[in-house]
């Protein structure tokens, strides 16, 4: 967001600073090119009172004079001056041989014949290269217009005043706009501040984090607001959310005593009854099958509910552990169950959570391997993570279960002979979101399913610092 709404604020205050220079610079222009103009008034002006006295004297002393100071005017200024008669005749110029700019039919020479100074030239501006600045003023006698002195000025003396002038105005416009340009910055920052805070908020709560809480505080009153308003959408969140662990938990709990009562009462009868009796076996096998779900519902209420005690684990550890706690029960399964990675590797972990989530994983895996088949476990550390990847050769499933892979109580439709209440994988998630860990499910070529768990390799201190090392538990409750 921030990307948009700063080149939006650099755009407009831009805008502003231009709208500013442009015409102050222009002014600048005008006021130096008027008074170079006024300059050359003064001098068309001293040149006519010359030029009155000259017209009635031709070639006498006075018109002698009057191209001595002409000649003087251009050698020291470098100025084209002259004076001419109404048809355009030379009176007096200098250089010599110069003639009206445009001749007798220019704007500035036909002004003067009419009894007027001329209005002086359009605007010069820097990059105007060829351009001269022409002046003409009347020389009158008895009320009568008889010549006109003109002057032609070389503008690249002014062109040069007009871009020094300009290079304060071009420097105040830098700095306003760097300074522009840092308290954009600065804006965006104080009403983004709560947008990326609140944002934060937002994802750590959709990752499971539900005491995330945003600081009311910097920003717009508006924003303020939406962070008080969006803490209090939390707080009830939460609240529901736990109203809900607790009373799947204790419910949980609560019907477990007495559908052990009752599990006892069905075995009691079952004496008094023929072994083969299937009716006391199908209602056996659904009170145990009742157990298995009430069991897995308090598992995920507590796996949900309980904080993550992160540490710095030996993840190649634990999991060589957890393989040799299941390897009977895959030997009695007929599958092979193997270990690939190094001895050693360290994780970010929960010991105990990493623990149980492999053991569902294992079991899960083990579960649906035929005899012969093959479960690996292989761990692996890349950059700032480590990786423990279960695959296994079973049926697996197709794509469109592999989206529902994780839901509460659901199972393939292929597998509903298969002991199970279909909450291991929930509580596989639930265990390592709350330990800010991840699982993927992926196919495993050419059949088979592949359970990938990601956690980080380091925890808040900085990589490389010796940290004591948290070593595997030694018992699970799901062996």
């Amino acid at each position: 967001m921030r990307s948009r709404l700063l080149p939006l604020l650099i755009v407009l205050l831009a805008g502003v600073l231009l709208a500013l220079g442009v015409p102050l610079a222009a002014s600048q222009a005008r006021s130096e090119q008027q008074r170079v103009v006024v300059d050359r008034i003064d001098d068309t002006a001293r040149f006519a009172s010359l030029a009155q006295f000259a017209a009635g004297d031709a070639g006498g002393d006075q018109l002698v004079a009057l191209q001595q100071e002409l000649d003087t005017y251009f050698e020291v200024y470098g100025i084209s001056a002259g004076v001419f008669q109404r048809g355009g005749e030379s009176m007096a110029a200098s250089p010599e041989g110069w003639q009206v700019p445009g001749g007798k039919y220019a704007q500035e020479f036909a002004e003067a014949l009419a009894g007027r100074r001329s209005e002086g030239p359009s605007q010069v501006w820097p990059w105007n290269t060829d351009r001269t600045l022409v002046v003409a003023s009347p020389v009158i006698r008895d009320g009568d217009v008889i010549a006109v002195v003109v002057t032609e000025s070389p503008t690249g003396p002014l062109r040069a005043r007009i871009l020094s002038g300009w290079m304060p105005i071009v420097a105040g416009l830098a700095a306003a706009t760097l300074l522009a340009v840092a308290a954009a910055i600065q804006l965006t920052s104080w009403v983004l501040r709560p947008v990326r805070v609140l944002d934060r908020a937002t994802h750590e709560i959709a990752t499971g984090r539900l005491t995330a809480r945003v600081a009311p505080s910097g920003g717009p009153p508006e924003l303020r607001r939406l962070a008080h308003s969006f803490n209090e959408m939390a707080d009830n969140v939460e609240q529901v959310l736990e109203q809900q662990r607790a009373f799947v938990a204790d419910a949980s709990h609560q019907l477990r005593n007495p559908l052990a009562a009752l599990l006892l009462r069905i075995d009691l009868l079952g004496l008094e009854l023929p072994e083969d009796n299937a009716e006391i076996a199908s209602v056996r096998a659904e009170g145990k099958r009742l157990a298995t779900v009430l069991d897995g519902l308090l598992d995920l209420a507590l796996a949900e509910h309980s904080p993550a005690d992160l540490a710095t684990t030996d993840v190649a550890a634990l999991v060589t552990e957890r393989l040799a706690a299941w390897q009977p029960v895959a030997e009695r399964r007929g599958v092979d169950l193997r270990f690939t990675g190094p001895a050693a590797v360290t994780g970010w972990a929960d010991p105990v959570g990493l623990s149980s989530a492999l053991d569902a994983i294992v079991d899960n895996a083990l579960k649906f391997t035929p005899s012969g088949g093959e479960v690996s476990l292989t761990v692996a550390a890349s950059g700032e993570q480590v990786s423990i990847v279960t695959a296994d050769t079973g049926p697996g499933l197709d794509d469109t279960e592999m989206e529902r892979i994780g839901d509460r109580f659901w199972r393939s439709g292929r597998h509903q002979n298969i002991n199970g209440s279909g909450l291991g994988l929930s509580i596989v998630g639930a265990l390592l979101n709350a330990a800010g860990a991840a699982v993927a499910y992926d196919h495993n070529r050419p059949h088979g399913l592949r359970v990938t768990i990601t956690l980080p390799r380091y925890g808040p201190e900085q990589p490389g610092e010796d940290l004591p090392i948290s070593l595997p538990r030694q018992a699970s409750a799901a062996e």
